[in-house]
């Protein structure tokens, strides 16, 4: 069970990867925030990799819960896909979780040790499984259009929505500017 000093160092952690990247920053930041010794911090985690490890995982569990309670609230194929991009764009508008954290972690993975170069990729696997499902179910029914595969309409999409999350970064946290960009590969997709 995890206690809550645990989870605000891991909070702390995944709002320090948001903000600087995950090569800058240390468990002294960490420290200084949360308000512990550097010892409590590798009592929790020994190493840097294992406590983006544990970042990362807690994120990939959380958008499995979002992606699933989604997916049990929202039949229609193309409405599922547009509430996954109105997701990010809501979190964009109230920036309150403006950007993935495996997106960003992902322009990083050169330099990322292994284990969390790993779980980094096991999001974008499962996020485009699951994205293909979506839409593979509404190829098959009539619903969605695509001149691609399901697993190729998924990674489109991914790629356009996280593109247009470091656009609107860029833009100062523009939600116009991401649905601009989101907008027409949902249009294509729902024909």
């Amino acid at each position: 069970m995890a206690t809550d000093t645990y989870t605000r160092i891991l909070d702390c952690a995944q709002s320090l990867i948001v903000t600087r990247g995950y090569n800058a920053f240390s468990y002294a930041d960490i420290a200084a925030e949360v308000g512990v010794g550097k010892a409590t911090i590798h009592h929790h985690f020994p190493g840097k990799a294992d406590l983006a490890v544990a970042v990362v995982a807690r994120y990939r569990q959380a958008t499995a819960d979002g992606m699933g309670a989604m997916a049990a609230q929202v039949t229609e194929p193309g409405m599922r896909l547009a509430a996954y991009v109105g997701f990010w764009e809501q979190c964009i508008r109230d920036n309150n979780a403006p950007f993935c954290i495996a997106a960003l972690l992902a322009a990083e993975l050169p330099s990322l040790p292994p284990e969390v170069a790993e779980q980094v990729k096991a999001h974008f696997d499962e996020l485009i499984d699951r994205l293909t499902m979506f839409i593979d179910e509404g190829l098959r029914s009539g619903a969605l259009k695509s001149p691609d595969s399901a697993e190729t309409s998924a990674r489109v999409l991914v790629a356009t929505v996280h593109g247009a999350m470091l656009a609107a970064r860029v833009a100062g946290g523009d939600a116009e500017l991401f649905s601009s960009i989101t907008q027409p590969a949902l249009q294509r997709l729902n024909g």
